[in-house]
């Protein structure tokens, strides 16, 4: 599997030449858990991100510069794959008992949120909680740690009128053993790419 992560140029470079690792995001609005995120296949939609980032910075833990991909080579292991049907049935089982023990506590579970004018949900509080509430449950009872979490999204403005496609639709891969990453590298026509992401 080849994923691509957005970051600033010096990040990136840094990253390519063994200098430093990727950091795991623990945000406790980061969409899939806890992890190391990339976008599955789309050079330019992790470059985009990383645009985004740059004009908006206080979202970005590193402040972006010059906006940059990192290509990686993924085996994702033991994948919680949110595209297959029974993985999205224990998300969903695992909600349902997440949301008994905090009704029973008097507490409210947390919420996905909007920012801005956008429809997007793009703070997953509710998202985060009940996947990192899955991971522990899932490593308490003993099973197989999941490595890996994978998911489609459909995100930003209708390609044309009516439309069933988004002009941001992608698909997010969050690597929580580090082990699951074989290599990294420096996408092929990167310049093309930061150019074709700011058109």
């Amino acid at each position: 599997m080849i994923g691509f992560h957005g970051c600033d140029a010096k990040v990136a470079h840094a990253v390519i030449t063994g200098q430093v690792e990727l950091r795991p995001s623990v945000n406790n609005y980061d969409w899939l858990g806890h992890g190391i995120y990339f976008g599955e296949r789309s050079p330019s939609r992790a470059m985009q991100f990383a645009i985004e980032l740059k004009q908006n910075k206080g979202r970005a833990v590193c402040p972006i510069e010059e906006p940059a991909v990192v290509g990686a080579v993924l085996d994702l292991g033991h994948c919680l794959d949110l595209s297959d049907y029974k993985d999205l049935q224990y998300v969903k089982f695992t909600f349902s008992g997440l949301s008994k023990i905090v009704s029973d506590l008097g507490a409210s579970l947390p919420k996905n949120l909007r920012i801005g004018q956008t429809e997007d949900l793009l703070l997953r509080e509710l998202d985060c909680a009940v996947l990192e509430y899955l991971f522990k449950i899932n490593d308490l009872e003993g099973n197989r740690h999941f490595d890996s979490v994978r998911s489609p999204f459909i995100e930003g403005d209708e390609l044309y009128p009516d439309s069933g496609f988004r002009d941001k639709n992608h698909i997010q891969i969050c690597i929580r053993n580090t082990e699951c990453i074989k290599a990294y590298f420096r996408p092929r026509n990167a310049e093309y790419i930061r150019l074709y992401s700011m058109s």
